[in-house]
C-alpha cells in the first residue's frame, strides 16, 4: 500500500470510537512530534494510546477536512483542520483546530511525524484558506 494510502486510511478511521487505532496504524518505534497552542509535545507509541484513549473520551465523532496531502515516496504532508462532536453535545459539530503533518511510513505504519497545530476560529473558517479536496 502506498503512504499516501496508509495516511489517508488513518485519517478516514473512526478515532473517536475504535481502541484499535494505535496498533493498525502507528509503527512500535514510532514517535509524534507536535508543537500545538499548548507547546510541545513528543509521543511514542504508550503516549499515542494513552492520548487516544482520551480522544474517545472527549469525543463522540472526528472529522479531517484536508487542503492538501501531498506525497513524496515513504512521506505523506497533509494540511487539514480537524472538526469534532463532543460527547457532551453530539449533535453539534465544530472546527478544534487546523494542522499541517509530515509523516513518515516504514514498514507500512505511520512512524513518524511532525505536526503544528493552530485553534481553529470564525476569522480561519472563514477565510476559505482550508477549503476542502478530495483525498
Amino acid at each position: 500500500m502506498s503512504s499516501k494510502k496508509i495516511v489517508k486510511a488513518f485519517y478516514e478511521s473512526d478515532l473517536a470510537n475504535d481502541a484499535s487505532v494505535v496498533s493498525r496504524f502507528f509503527h512500535q518505534d514510532c514517535q509524534l512530534h507536535w508543537n500545538s497552542s499548548h507547546g510541545f509535545m513528543k509521543l511514542d507509541y504508550k503516549g499515542l494510546e494513552d492520548f487516544f484513549e482520551g480522544t474517545r473520551k472527549s469525543y463522540d465523532a472526528l472529522r479531517f477536512q484536508f487542503s492538501h496531502i501531498l506525497e513524496d515516496n515513504q512521506y505523506v504532508t497533509t494540511r487539514h483542520t480537524l472538526y469534532g462532536n463532543t460527547i457532551e453535545d453530539p449533535e453539534n459539530e465544530i472546527a478544534l483546530a487546523h494542522f499541517i503533518a509530515i509523516w513518515e511510513v516504514k514498514d507500512d505504519k505511520l512512524y513518524k511525524c511532525y505536526e503544528v497545530s493552530q485553534l481553529a476560529d470564525a476569522e480561519t473558517i472563514e477565510s476559505n484558506s482550508f477549503s476542502e479536496i478530495k483525498i
